[in-house]
């Protein structure tokens, strides 16, 4: 298709999340605190991770890069949605439009596969945990992590590449706070056939293959730990996995029904407070799932507080 087919469309006009102007002030001050927090957290988990030589496993490497992937994700939309609280006019231009697209699919897509490699990583910890070191080299976790966001850069091309296709030549107010698959789709003048099933294969194979992996993993959890005669031993195999299993089931469950239907079905208004959930208070709740819940990262966080003030004391 033609470069000069998209000229009719040159920036889009956002919504937002409501049109209540008495609810702008404290949404805004809410989500900006939500950001602020969340940004913290998670550049404090991937600060403490590299700091503490004891948390230089492969647990803690997945979940460093699950805190970077949480960062970038919050990032791409958050302060759009903030500018959307402030200013009347709430424009963004079309390439601006396209590469918020790109990022947030990206970073959406690599969540969900790190997930399930987090869920991978516990079932050898669990299960094989005499081979874990050797199965769970550093080589291996690297790998891991670079196929996870080859699966984000795969979808994230292929779903940007088709909106790229897509004729915008209807009204450009967007129903939505930022650049969203389905709500730029209804501004299409063209055919979204293959918009729609390039969405539901991908988003088909990304969440169920990843959840496939995960399930698979904690039914062989399971089965490992009802083996144990111990029940301290139960209680503590279960507390390893609790908060992930927490994380995988408030990720999935919102975009799974996002995703896994067809845009008629839900409606894009339903569908802003869904996407809020993994896109923004998923961040927000990961860096705390892994941190007030995880024992080695408490006594991290201890070590290097008591080792700043004992340098504090000496200088002094």
């Amino acid at each position: 298709m033609a470069a000069g087919n998209h000229s009719t469309v040159t920036e889009f006009l956002l919504a937002g999340l409501t049109e209540k102007q008495e609810l702008q002030l404290p949404l805004f001050l809410f989500f900006l605190g939500v950001h602020v927090f969340t940004a913290l957290a998670n550049l404090g988990m991937i600060t403490l991770i590299g700091l503490s030589s004891h948390l230089h496993t492969p647990m803690y490497y997945f979940l460093s890069s699950l805190s970077f992937t949480d960062l970038c994700c919050s990032t791409v939309i958050t302060p759009q949605m903030l500018v959307n609280f402030v200013t009347e006019k709430n424009s963004i231009s079309y390439l601006e439009c396209m590469t918020q697209l790109y990022l947030f699919a990206f970073f959406i897509i690599s969540e969900g596969s790190m997930l399930a490699v987090m869920a991978y990583d516990r079932y050898v910890a669990i299960c094989s945990l005499l081979l874990y070191t050797v199965t769970m080299s550093y080589q291996v976790c690297s790998w891991l992590v670079v196929e996870v966001y080859m699966m984000g850069l795969i979808g994230a091309t292929a779903h940007t590449f088709c909106m790229l296709k897509v004729v915008f030549c209807k009204a450009k107010i967007t129903n939505h706070y930022f650049c969203d698959l389905f709500p730029l789709l209804e501004l299409s003048c063209s055919s979204t056939y293959i918009n729609e099933g390039v969405i539901f294969c991908f988003s088909t194979f990304n969440i169920l293959a990843s959840i496939l992996t995960i399930l698979a993993s904690y039914v062989s959890i399971i089965a490992s730990i009802l083996l144990i005669c111990s029940t301290v031993g139960r209680s503590k195999a279960f507390s390893t996995c609790s908060s992930h299993i927490t994380a995988v089931t408030i990720f999935y469950g919102s975009t799974a029904f996002m995703y896994l239907q067809p845009s008629s079905v839900c409606s894009l208004n339903q569908g802003k407070v869904i996407i809020i959930f993994y896109t923004i208070i998923v961040p927000m709740l990961n860096s705390l799932i892994y941190s007030l819940r995880n024992k080695d990262v408490k006594v991290a966080l201890n070590k290097i507080i008591e080792k700043r003030l004992f340098c504090n004391g000496k200088d002094l």
